[in-house]
C-alpha cells in the first residue's frame, strides 16, 4: 500500500486509556525521551485535537508548523532534530483557544495528521490519544491500519 509521509517510520506506537487525567501525555512524553536518550529518532503525533498538552509538556508551545512539498513540516527538538512533534496546539492561534469542533472535522485533521505530515526517517512515532474510547480512536487506527502499527501502551489508574 502506499505508505505516503509515513513511508520512513519503522514502528508506531498508541497511547491510550479509557479515561482522562491518567497521564497519557506524561508517558508519551517520557516514552519518546527514552527512546531518544537510547538513540532512536522520535516523532509525538499528538492527536488529543481537544487538549493537546505535548506542546506545552515539551516547552514549544510558541513553535509553529510550516509547509513544504510534501506536506506540514512537524516541529522539532532539539539542535539535531531527533525529535518530531505534531499537534494541534501549533496551529492554534492561541495556545489556550478552544477547539470545539464536530466528529468529521475531527476526523478529518486526524487523517491529515497522518497523511500530510512530512516525518522522514523514524525509528517511533508515538501516538498521544485523546481520553476515553471515541470516534477520534477509531479514525486514528483506520488511518494508521496500513501502516507499522507495533501495538499500544493502555494507561490506567490503580482503582
Amino acid at each position: 500500500p502506499e505508505r505516503g509521509s509515513l513511508a520512513g517510520v519503522q514502528h508506531i506506537l498508541l497511547v491510550l486509556s479509557g479515561k482522562g487525567g491518567v497521564g497519557k501525555s506524561t508517558i508519551s512524553t517520557q516514552l519518546a525521551l527514552a527512546l531518544w536518550h537510547s538513540g532512536k529518532k522520535v516523532g509525538i503525533l499528538d492527536v488529543d485535537l481537544c487538549g493537546p498538552s505535548i506542546p506545552r509538556m515539551l516547552r514549544v508551545q510558541d513553535r509553529a508548523v510550516h509547509q513544504c512539498d510534501s506536506g506540514w513540516v512537524p516541529v522539532f527538538l532539539g539542535q539535531d532534530k531527533d525529535i518530531s512533534l505534531m499537534s494541534i496546539g501549533f496551529l492554534l492561534e492561541r495556545p489556550d483557544d478552544a477547539v470545539v469542533w464536530r466528529g468529521p472535522k475531527k476526523n478529518a485533521l486526524i487523517k491529515q495528521f497522518v497523511t500530510d505530515v512530512a516525518w522522514g526517517d523514524l525509528d517511533f512515532l508515538i501516538v498521544d490519544t485523546p481520553p476515553g474510547t471515541s470516534d477520534e480512536h477509531i479514525s486514528t487506527v483506520e488511518a494508521l491500519r496500513p501502516h507499522r502499527l507495533l501495538g499500544a501502551v493502555l494507561v490506567t489508574t490503580p482503582q
